[in-house]
């Protein structure tokens, strides 16, 4: 049961619409806005307000395996507006919520401010619903011809969410007969008062294909980029051979350096400081050196997956700064061609990749020219 102290207020998000007036060849709810889905953004909005309990996200029959999220209540909709909630709201009967806040998933512009200010009118009332008054000229029409004026006095556009007692909702829609504008045209037919509190003009309702553009520039200038720094850092040792090869470039040197594959210590510190910025462990839990597989293997094979991840993850690189630590051979000399092909690797400009090196003033493995060693940092960037 629910605490009146305390209240449960679930949210019930409408998105088992078809949207073909916005374009794009499948349904508003389901493009691609600011990188993201149209209803990730809804469903983000709704978790990071503290108020909220429950989330029931209403889909098309068909659609139902599009969001696997675990903390979704998933329920198919039905062939009206009305329908659809109605079939969110039965699916909270009996679990103890107070209220709901019923919400299209095509107003992925929602703020957590918004959603508080309906759940705090509903501590002093039975429904809330923001709007925004009417500021512009009406007029009448007949056909394409301005027939007169129309008084503004007293006129809002409704937005979403709106929000209720939920017993008095859900008898309200079991009662109700045909589709709705929304909640508020069921609310009032069943005899119940709804308070009017400020929208939001940024609320918009994603409607046609211009709306992508106004949302875009509005969660864009809301959004906090995710910015990652990862460290890579390796040793090889030398051992017989007749040259080395250091970022992909194949250096003469009277030593050849010893490893499971072909020993790039400078690409495998780059790779792990990729693997580093994402949390993804290192070289040796993607590619095994157990493996066989990998023996004598290109290292710029383990560098690709690196780069490929970042790019799964919706990540760009921002630069690499990569420093040896060797007596010989000597990196100055070969510098510009090393940093020229991880630039390549990397698919970034060379500006934004540092290759450089130190000697350890002949102490320690490296200045008995026993190894080399090898750190790097990187910096990942995600709007």
């Amino acid at each position: 049961m629910s605490d009146p102290a305390h209240p449960v207020t679930a949210a019930v998000i409408v998105a088992a619409g078809r949207g073909v007036r916005a374009g794009g060849g499948i349904p508003k709810q389901w493009q691609a806005l600011a990188g993201r889905r149209v209803i990730e953004w809804t469903l983000d909005a709704f978790r990071a307000a503290p108020e909220i309990g429950p989330l029931v996200v209403v889909l098309h029959e068909d659609e139902m395996d599009r969001l696997p999220d675990l903390d979704l209540i998933r329920v198919a909709g039905g062939a009206t507006r009305a329908d659809s909630v109605r079939a969110g709201l039965e699916a909270l009967a009996g679990t103890g919520v107070a209220r709901v806040l019923i919400h299209d998933a095509a107003r992925a512009c929602v703020t957590p401010a918004t959603i508080a200010g309906i759940v705090r009118a509903l501590d002093s009332c039975d429904a809330a619903a923001p709007g925004l008054p009417v500021t512009d000229a009406l007029w009448r029409a007949e056909g394409d011809t301005v027939a007169g004026p129309h008084p503004r006095d007293g006129l809002y556009r409704a937005q979403t969410p709106q929000g209720f007692r939920f017993y008095a909702i859900l008898a309200a829609h079991r009662a109700h007969a045909g589709d709705a504008a929304d909640d508020v045209e069921i609310a009032r037919a069943a005899g119940l008062a709804v308070r009017i509190v400020p929208g939001d003009e940024g609320n918009l309702k994603i409607t046609g294909p211009g709306d992508f553009a106004r949302a875009e520039r509005q969660l864009r200038a809301r959004m906090t980029p995710d910015i990652r720094i990862g460290n890579g850092f390796d040793v090889h040792r030398f051992g017989p051979g007749g040259h080395v090869i250091l970022c992909g470039v194949k250096i003469p040197h009277d030593r050849g350096l010893q490893g499971h594959s072909d020993a790039d210590v400078g690409l495998h510190t780059v790779t792990d400081a990729l693997y580093g910025a994402l949390a993804e462990g290192d070289i040796g839990r993607h590619f095994p050196p157990s493996d066989p597989k990998w023996k004598g293997a290109d290292s710029a094979i383990f560098l690709d997956h690196a780069v490929a991840l970042v790019t799964a993850r919706g990540f760009a690189i921002s630069n690499v700064d990569l420093t040896f630590l060797c007596e010989r051979p000597k990196i100055g000399p070969h510098a510009a061609a090393m940093t020229a092909r991880l630039a390549e690797l990397l698919r970034l400009e060379p500006s934004r990749v540092s290759v450089k090196a130190t000697t350890t003033e002949r102490l320690g493995f490296t200045g008995r020219e026993e190894g080399i060693a090898a750190m790097a940092t990187t910096t990942l960037v995600r709007p």
